[in-house]
């Protein structure tokens, strides 16, 4: 969490997380209907502890798994229930609010068709839409792009990549064109973005690559001695903590002022870094609190940015996989499987949890470790893409998430 809360360097820069936008497509079913859609997808990248942003407090093994470290209703501060069942996380009032509003939807105990527990991998099955790592070539959501017609109100032949910040993410790679911004504010690289690119200077520029380990090896033995995020001074770790909240608001104005005009992109994709939680977590006053905290608190200006294109917008927040169901011995949680994925939006028809719960016994967990998925992530976004975008089903299944022809798109979220 250290990367998280230091005022970036030039290389910092270069290394940082940015934010993609798809050109404008619509297809010629919603524009028959009336309709414009907008469709934004949010990836969380570091794989998001589920359990620590939606708690089952109505399972009778929760206080057994996570005891006083978990969301309760009577907690300081207290979880804020959404059913008999559920509660969130009380950094998330605004996410509440559009639950109670019934534009908000969270399906638990999900998860892609991954049981591994590498970054890498993981996000790459995430982003490419297939069922296994490997297939880098495109992303499900510009192949869904792909598949529709352009609306004619803007030449896709004119948009034009800004060559600013670090590559284009993977769900948004491919054959239909892309226009690309990146903050001014970036936050520094995660642990796993910098390993991916030490492994690539190492074979391209080895001078690079022996300073990048230098900087890695003093961080290391910072961190051995105590000097770190988790034990920086309060001050410095409330500043380092505001700038995530700026930076997180920057992303979704922006996000929101491109998709919102008339003449702009209907469809986008967002990626942002930090999730990986191994070390204080914190679900209601750590690491995770404050993370949910600065993306909760984007909701407010992503609404009023979009306007009355805000009754047909659809937000969706995905993430590679969840975390270890027990915490750690360093107050966090490690790699696992379900997790959350959620929706908001004037379009979506919300008001509800989706759960085919397992349950968190022993005997019930993943491996003996994780919250166990039982929902396929691909029908979230089948149902999404085919409700909202009017994509075909069986476009879906061979293109879109190729292989999946037994995942049913889930019905009635928009």
């Amino acid at each position: 969490m250290a990367s998280l809360l230091h005022l970036p360097t030039r290389r910092d820069m270069l290394l940082g997380t940015g934010a993609l936008f798809a050109w404008a497509y619509m297809p010629k079913l919603a524009r028959a209907e009336g309709r414009d859609p907008r469709l934004l997808v949010v990836v969380l990248r570091g794989g998001l502890d589920g359990l620590g942003m939606l708690a089952p407090v109505g399972d009778p093994d929760w206080v057994k798994l996570r005891g006083d470290k978990g969301l309760a209703l009577d907690g300081k501060p207290p979880a804020l229930p959404l059913d008999s069942f559920f509660a969130l996380n009380p950094a998330m009032p605004n996410l509440n609010r559009l639950y109670q509003a019934r534009q908000a939807t969270i399906v638990h105990a999900t998860a892609t068709p991954y049981r591994e527990r590498s970054h890498f991998d993981g996000q790459d099955i995430l982003e490419s839409g297939y069922d296994r790592p490997g297939h880098a070539d495109s992303g499900w959501l510009n192949r869904a792009l792909a598949l529709l017609e352009a609306d004619g109100r803007v030449d896709p032949r004119g948009a034009r990549a800004l060559a600013i910040g670090p590559t284009t993410p993977l769900v948004v790679r491919g054959a239909a064109p892309v226009m690309s911004w990146v903050p001014q504010r970036l936050l520094p690289a995660s642990d796993d973005t910098q390993a991916r690119l030490l492994d690539l200077y190492r074979h391209t520029d080895p001078k690079l690559a022996r300073a990048l380990e230098g900087r890695r090896d003093l961080l290391a033995v910072g961190r051995a001695a105590g000097i770190s995020a988790v034990t920086a001074p309060e001050d410095e770790r409330t500043a380092g903590f505001a700038r995530l909240r700026r930076y997180f608001n920057d992303v979704a104005v922006t996000a929101a002022k491109y998709l919102a005009r008339p003449d702009g992109p209907r469809v986008g994709a967002v990626g942002v870094s930090g999730w990986d939680t191994h070390i204080n977590e914190g679900a209601t006053a750590g690491v995770l609190a404050n993370l949910l905290g600065a993306l909760d608190g984007t909701i407010p200006a992503f609404e009023q940015n979009m306007g009355e294109t805000w009754k047909e917008t659809v937000v969706v927040f995905i993430t590679e996989f969840g975390r270890t169901a027990r915490i750690n011995g360093t107050e966090g949680t490690d790699h696992g499987t379900g997790t959350v994925a959620w929706i908001i939006g004037g379009a979506v028809k919300g008001g509800r949890v989706i759960a085919d719960w397992p349950g968190l016994k022993e005997a019930n967990l993943y491996e003996d470790r994780d919250l166990k998925a039982t929902t396929d992530l691909r029908a979230v976004l089948k149902g999404v893409l085919q409700d909202h975008l009017r994509v075909d089903e069986r476009a879906l299944a061979a293109t879109v998430f190729p292989g999946s022809e037994n995942v049913k798109p889930m019905a009635g979220l928009v």
